[in-house]
């Protein structure tokens, strides 16, 4: 996950999932979901950032709820960075 001031009142995502990360393109749809939904529920936190989240491999084989926490995880240090 990479982030950067946007000098926006609201945050942007942009989501890299190639087929490194999930060979199935059915596999890769479902991480852009998830993410985008994760996003979706903590962009209140992220004002003014633009946040790129890049898929590692491997990730496809992961569950929901372990990925959601994941995300949930790096929502918080970015919210941490981008007060300081």
């Amino acid at each position: 996950m990479l982030a950067r001031p946007n000098g926006l009142p609201w945050p942007r995502l942009g989501l890299v999932v190639s087929a490194r990360c999930a060979k199935r393109a059915v596999d890769r749809h479902r991480l852009k979901r998830l993410v985008r939904e994760s996003f979706r529920l903590h962009q209140h936190r992220l004002v003014g950032l633009d946040v790129v989240v890049i898929g590692q491999p491997g990730a496809a084989g992961r569950g929901n709820r372990e990925l959601f926490a994941a995300l949930e995880e790096h929502w918080r240090r970015l919210e941490r960075c981008a007060r300081s």
